[in-house]
């Protein structure tokens, strides 16, 4: 079929949410991330490299000489999940060629917020909130991992344990209370 009749554009760039998390980082900024974040992405690019793609390739080519390729949906639907494969593997390459890993077990004892902490907070309603700061592709808000660009994460961060930190709401002002800090204990070597 000739590509001027298909609605797709070459533009690697036009990933939603690759230009989400690009606009995520602050311009000028890092991209910080956990060596366990770090890690994650790894994985998951070795495995649409290694076991996804190769698979769906193996597909697209047996539909491919099944004759026809026009009204074929096992070719479609494979040329289809390949660019989008091939796309996640640009983004992540991307993602982990930029990344900047920090070892937040290096903080081990402190009291004072810093990247990668887990700290215990209560706001002015009285409600008791755990968030542990982390790398914008590792973020996980119902598991309590914000990034560390979020406001929350902003307000948090060198605050000690017992301080009173200020955060700017679209609600108004709150203000947290640091009730605890804690950092993953250092791998033994």
């Amino acid at each position: 079929m000739n590509k001027a009749f298909v609605k797709e554009s070459d533009n690697e760039d036009d990933d939603p949410d690759a230009l989400a998390l690009a606009q995520a980082i602050p311009p000028g900024a890092k991209n910080y991330i956990t060596p366990a974040g770090y890690q994650a992405i790894k994985d998951e690019l070795l495995q649409l490299i290694d076991i996804e793609r190769p698979e769906v390739v193996k597909v697209v080519h047996w539909a491919a000489s099944n004759g026809d390729r026009s009204e074929n949906g096992d070719y479609i639907y494979g040329k289809r999940r390949l660019r989008e494969i091939d796309r996640r593997i640009r983004f992540l390459t991307k993602r982990l060629d930029s990344a900047f890993v920090v070892d937040p077990s290096v903080h081990h004892g402190n009291d004072q917020v810093f990247f990668g902490a887990t700290v215990t907070y209560l706001n002015k309603a009285g409600e008791e909130h755990t968030v542990t700061i982390v790398g914008v592709d590792e973020l996980d808000p119902l598991k309590g991992r914000i990034s560390w660009v979020s406001p929350v994460a902003r307000a948090l961060t060198k605050g000690r344990e017992g301080d009173m930190v200020t955060l700017q709401t679209p609600l108004g002002t709150d203000e947290l209370e640091i009730l605890a800090v804690d950092y993953p204990a250092p791998l033994a070597d």
